[in-house]
């Protein structure tokens, strides 16, 4: 199963917001929700595609009231998550799957909060630098484009 996690910006309740709305409880409806992380909505869906698709249907609210749209498909990484730009790029085969671990955004987590993400690249010579914005409970991994980690 793939996992599609929506992250709410600050001082937004993402889960009222969308479940107050019909068009977005509709295309929520055939879903289990669940919350990994604090003010975040997760559902799990079939597929790679479904889960671009659902995305796609709830665009209009997760531009107002999200700050990530993650994605989490076992066959890609098991503990990491792409972004939903990086995710739409492998469904539509623009990269492939084994492309997409060298760029990554990585969030520390205080609470079941997502806080400030750092940008790290992964080489072939060592080992991924530790998240050092803060200390964290743990990290979060988000693989991500190479337009989002340069913009």
């Amino acid at each position: 199963m793939t996992t599609v996690c929506l992250v709410g910006t600050p001082g937004v309740d993402l889960r009222r917001e969308l479940l107050s709305r019909e068009t977005a409880r509709d295309a929520l409806a055939t879903y289990d929700l669940s919350a990994p992380f604090d003010n975040s909505l997760a559902v799990e869906t079939v597929s790679l595609g479904a889960a671009v698709s659902l995305c796609n249907d709830l665009n209009w609210y997760l531009v107002r009231f999200a700050r990530e749209a993650l994605v989490r498909e076992p066959s890609i990484s098991d503990g990491e998550w792409l972004s939903r730009e990086l995710a739409t790029a492998v469904r539509n085969d623009a990269v492939r799957p084994t492309e997409t671990d060298r760029l990554l955004k990585v969030y520390g987590v205080v609470d079941g909060e997502l806080v400030e993400p750092l940008f790290l690249a992964r080489s072939d010579d060592g080992p991924l630098p530790e998240y050092d914005l803060r200390d964290v409970d743990r990290t979060v991994r988000v693989r991500v484009t190479e337009s989002e980690f340069g913009g």
